[in-house]
């Protein structure tokens, strides 16, 4: 009676069955607890076997009979359970001595009876055939008892008829008289190979003065191209040099032309500026003469005015001594109107453009700032450069001084008057 744990190496296997247990429980290599006393354990060999198979005297395909000797490798196998399982039905109890006279029994049948479907030469050429057909025969029913065949092959063929010794006589006889003719043969194809050879040889040593010659007319070949394309890069590098000192000379004649353009381009520009500081200094000029002559005018003006309110006091002094007589007051208001028209008379007629001259100086002012009023209204002014002249504030003030130095001969144009001399003089 067993209780507790119960182990087993990798080489062996266990079987657990009793009480508790609706069948029995395999285990290769491990460990089972058995808490029952109803319970029992056994076990069973892993190991594997060698079997040496002996088959004396069977009879082969031909009649001859012929003695084999095999060499089998078994075991039980632990890792299929259902092979295991078959095993411990029909090995379970029993020694490996009796387990190996079973298969031993079963490798031997399989082997005689492959041995008589074959012949002498077959088994004795073809070892691994034979062997693979015992193997495979012999397997099949061998796993059926959960056993498995690791391997198999023959150890000894022996013959007690002569006959393996005459099959190798004649096979030797065959051979010697296969090696007389081999080296018979042997010597021709030798001599008919060094013929071969040596015309193969003399083909290749012409071969080789041909391929020296063709290589040496390809090399003159090749060199004189070489030659032609040396001199042609040459040539065209010679062209090539005087046509870029061409191209640089003549960009330093454009470089040249272009300079002079550009520096009479400034000539210009210089005498443009120079033109224009005349023509301002001749306007300031202009413009200072005509404010001392519309001073001068102005005071004109102011003694004319002058006169104008004497004569109406001395009119109105006449119309106050009107009263104390008539007559004498109309005669001197007489005399006086006609003096005063006499003297008025003359006054136009000898102030007369210079009166002119004044009326434009007095109007100027206000021309001028008729002239300016539309500048004033306006919010964004885009000017255009041409790269000459004045741009700018300066530019509108020119302008507008344009349109007031044009006033004279507007006023010479409608009176023949010229504002110009009249200021001279």
């Amino acid at each position: 009676m067993t209780f507790g744990f119960v182990t087993c190496g990798p080489n062996e296997a266990m079987v657990a069955y009793g009480c508790c247990l609706r069948k029995p429980k395999l285990i290769a290599g491990g460990v089972v607890f058995v808490c029952s006393p109803f319970q029992s354990i056994q076990k069973i060999s892993l190991n594997i076997m060698t079997l040496i198979v002996d088959s004396p005297k069977v009879y082969t395909s031909q009649g001859v009979p012929i003695s084999v000797t095999g060499i089998a490798q078994i075991k039980i196998e632990g890792q299929n359970e259902q092979m295991l399982a078959t095993a411990c039905e029909l090995f379970l109890g029993k020694s490996n001595n009796q387990i190996q006279k079973i298969a031993h029994a079963t490798l031997e049948g399989h082997q005689r009876a492959i041995m008589g479907t074959m012949t002498v030469e077959e088994i004795y050429k073809d070892r691994k055939k034979f062997s693979q057909q015992v193997f495979k025969v012999a397997s099949s029913d061998l796993v059926n008892m959960g056993i498995k065949v690791v391997s198999y092959t023959i150890k000894d063929i022996q013959d007690d008829e002569g006959y393996l010794e005459a099959l190798g006589m004649s096979r030797t006889a065959q051979v010697k008289r296969d090696a007389r003719i081999g080296e018979a043969e042997a010597k021709a194809d030798a001599a008919m190979k060094v013929a071969y050879a040596e015309e193969k040889r003399m083909e290749s040593v012409y071969s080789n003065e041909v391929k020296i010659a063709s290589a040496e007319r390809d090399f003159e070949l090749k060199k004189a191209a070489y030659d032609i394309e040396v001199m042609t890069k040459e040539a065209a590098a010679d062209l090539a040099y005087e046509l870029q000192a061409a191209i640089i000379k003549q960009q330093i004649k454009e470089e040249n032309m272009q300079i002079a353009v550009i520096e009479r381009i400034q000539h210009i520009e210089i005498q443009k500026q120079e033109e224009m500081r005349k023509e301002r200094e001749l306007e300031a000029t202009v413009r200072a003469e005509a404010n001392a002559e519309k001073y001068r005018m102005e005071r004109l003006a102011e003694a004319h005015r002058r006169e104008t309110i004497l004569d109406a006091e001395a009119e109105a002094e006449a119309i106050r001594l009107r009263g104390e007589a008539e007559a004498f007051a109309i005669e001197i208001k007489a005399n006086a109107e006609s003096e005063q028209m006499g003297k008025k008379a003359e006054a136009w007629k000898e102030y007369k453009l210079a009166a002119m001259v004044n009326m434009v100086l007095d109007v100027l002012p206000q021309v001028t700032a008729e002239v300016a009023a539309p500048l004033a209204e306006t919010r964004k002014i885009t000017m255009i450069s041409t790269g000459s002249g004045d741009v700018g504030v300066s530019k509108l003030t020119d302008e507008i001084l344009d349109v007031i130095i044009k006033i004279p001969k507007i006023v010479k144009a409608f009176s023949g008057a010229d504002l110009k001399k009249l200021i001279d003089n």
